[in-house]
C-alpha cells in the first residue's frame, strides 16, 4: 500500500524521486506489488500481483477499486472511468487548488422562530 501513509498523491516521492500510487509498493528486487483492503471481508488484503512497472499495478488497483466500490472509489487514474479528477486523492494532495467549504446547520421551525422573535424584539428596543 502507500508507504509511510501521510505521503498520499502524485506530488508524493519516495526518496528515489519515484511518483507513489495508492495501492502500490515497490518491492526490493524492483517490481510493483498492488494490493487492496476489502471492507466487505472486514479490512482484509487483496492481493492484486507483481508488476513491472508502478503504473501497470496502480491500474490495477484502480480496477479493483471501481469494481468494489463503483464511483465512491478513490482512484489513481479517475479519468479512465469516467469520473471526475475529485474522486481521485490526487486532488486532495497537491493543495493547489483553493476549496471552498460550506458549513450547513439545519435548526427546527420552532428554534428558529425563537431566534427571529428575539431578533425583532431587540431591534424594537
Amino acid at each position: 500500500m502507500d508507504e509511510g501513509g501521510s505521503n498520499r498523491g502524485k506530488s508524493g516521492r519516495n526518496n528515489s524521486g519515484e511518483i507513489k500510487y495508492r495501492g502500490v509498493r515497490k518491492r526490493q528486487w524492483g517490481k510493483y506489488a498492488a494490493e487492496i483492503r476489502d471492507t466487505d471481508r472486514r479490512g482484509a488484503r487483496v492481493w492484486l500481483g507483481t508488476f513491472d512497472t508502478a503504473l501497470e499495478a496502480a491500474r490495477a488497483y484502480d480496477k479493483a477499486a471501481y469494481s468494489m466500490r463503483e464511483n465512491m472509489a478513490i482512484l489513481n487514474f479517475p479519468e479512465e472511468y469516467g469520473l471526475p479528477p475529485s474522486s481521485s486523492h490526487f486532488a486532495s494532495a497537491s493543495g493547489s487548488e483553493p476549496r471552498e467549504v460550506f458549513e450547513f446547520e439545519y435548526f427546527d421551525d420552532k428554534l428558529l422562530d425563537e431566534l427571529l422573535d428575539d431578533k425583532k424584539g431587540k431591534r424594537k428596543d
